[in-house]
């Protein structure tokens, strides 16, 4: 099943605020948000998110043979003018009941893709639970590779997760 990949718009809101409160409340560890303080929070305050592929700021959506989100991953360009050619990688979330399907492979190859023909956007980062081997192969195949460690990034009660930096350069 090949997904129909897009960018998302003002109307893809709701569905993309229940994939993120379901990824929030299904896998903590992944995340810096948590689903207590986000799950309030009304869809349309995720419009700032939305943009173009030129402006480098955008949020790509898979979805599935039924129409349905079941994947998600953002980018956010740098915004101070010595930092414009880098962009963030943020927000990579798949359905529970959809993961191992190909929707995240293909969500990042999208983003690499637009981040790299449609802007002028030289390198991307991201980071990625340090624990979460699956996820850091994915990035790794897409072409990333780590530079940095930030251990005990992420606390949940008492069990602490390292979150390792990873960056693919775009153009040289």
């Amino acid at each position: 099943m090949k997904p129909l990949i897009r960018l998302l718009t003002e109307s893809d809101l709701p569905a993309y605020k229940a994939l993120r409160d379901e990824s929030l409340r299904s896998a903590p560890e992944a995340f810096t948000s948590d689903y207590a303080s986000s799950k309030d929070t009304p869809a349309s305050a995720y419009s700032s998110r939305l943009g173009d592929a030129a402006s480098g700021r955008f949020v790509l959506g898979a979805f599935n043979d039924a129409a349905v989100l079941v994947g998600a991953i953002a980018l956010e360009r740098e915004t101070r003018l010595h930092t414009q050619h880098r962009a963030n990688v943020v927000g990579m979330m798949v359905s529970a009941n959809a993961q191992k399907q190909g929707f995240a492979r293909q969500l990042i190859a999208q983003c690499v893709h637009l981040a790299a023909t449609s802007t002028n956007i030289e390198q991307l980062t991201l980071t990625v639970t340090a624990s979460n081997r699956h996820v850091v192969r994915l990035y790794k195949r897409a072409g990333f590779a780590d530079y940095g460690l930030h251990p005990k990034a992420i606390k949940i009660g008492d069990t602490y997760y390292d979150k390792m930096a990873m960056r693919l350069e775009l153009k040289c």
